[in-house]
């Protein structure tokens, strides 16, 4: 049996953007080590002992892509067994919303090789359990959505109604 110290909290981060031609996305990273070298992933990492969950999120969040969020909400705690090759990990998951203003504000650093937007319907094969961190993601933000406005927090200040309506069409998966 394992021994409680084995056990490390990570954090994951779905962040969603928006933009006219490519509608609602995800940002991922693509890591540059083992495991799932050069596969596409949510960004993340271990949380530091000196650090809060949401302050871990925040920074890996600008390590590995360069983004600073405002909205960012704590989403669902994943810790099945071997969701990890390399040890036993418990992630608290996070989503966070950014402006279509900083969509394109990319910089992959750290342990990114790369940092990219992808369509929700677009996505490509994930590391670990990212898939199910995703589908987590988009559904809270499906249900939340219809009773709280965070679709504004996807648009910049001024925008055109059309703009707000593609949103939300986008977010409910509705023609």
């Amino acid at each position: 049996m394992p021994s409680r110290s084995a056990i490390q909290v990570a954090v994951d981060a779905v962040l969603f953007g928006y933009a006219k031609t490519e509608g609602v996305s995800v940002l991922l990273i693509r890591r540059k080590y083992a495991p799932f070298e050069n596969r596409w992933a949510l960004p993340g990492g271990f949380v530091q002992p000196d650090e809060s969950l949401e302050t871990a999120v925040r920074r890996e969040l600008e390590e590995e892509t360069g983004v600073r969020v405002q909205y960012l909400e704590q989403l669902f705690t994943f810790g099945e067994p071997g969701r990890d090759p390399r040890q036993r990990i418990i992630s608290v998951a996070y989503f966070a919303l950014v402006k279509s203003s900083r969509y394109q504000e990319l910089r992959a650093s750290t342990d990114a090789e790369e940092a990219q937007w992808f369509p929700i319907g677009a996505l490509p094969k994930l590391a670990f359990d990212h898939k199910d961190i995703v589908r987590c993601a988009v559904e809270r933000v499906r249900a939340k959505i219809r009773y709280q406005p965070i679709g504004f927090e996807l648009l910049d200040k001024t925008f055109p109604f059309s703009d707000l309506e593609r949103l939300y069409s986008a977010l409910l998966d509705r023609p």
